[in-house]
């Protein structure tokens, strides 16, 4: 989801919801790290051969899913794909490196 589908959901959620409810947000896609991982690298013409992995944590998660069937009943629809949201988030990165540069450096 890119930034106005959240927005568009929080407004949607204050105006349609319940009061007091909880309603977990997100688009409803399923992606493994490794295709992530190879989709953003190829949005920024990188190789697959930065990708350094690194054995699994204790208590490592193998899979996050939230329940999206309150806000689909709400009737709530993301206007972008995952494709064009996750497209767009690599662009604003590649667009605003200035911004992302410092926070780097103070880590």
């Amino acid at each position: 989801m890119r930034m106005i589908d959240y927005c568009r959901v929080i407004d949607y959620v204050l105006n349609k919801g319940k009061i007091g409810e909880i309603y977990n947000i997100a688009a409803g896609n399923e992606i493994n790290n490794i295709q992530l991982t190879n989709y953003i690298l190829k949005g920024l013409n990188k190789k697959k051969d930065c990708i350094k992995h690194v054995p699994d944590r204790l208590g490592h998660d193998r899979r996050y899913n939230l329940d999206i069937q309150k806000i689909k009943k709400l009737g709530f629809k993301p206007v972008f794909s995952f494709d064009q949201a996750l497209s767009g988030t690599i662009e604003w990165y590649k667009n605003n490196q200035q911004w992302w540069e410092k926070l780097k450096k103070r880590s």
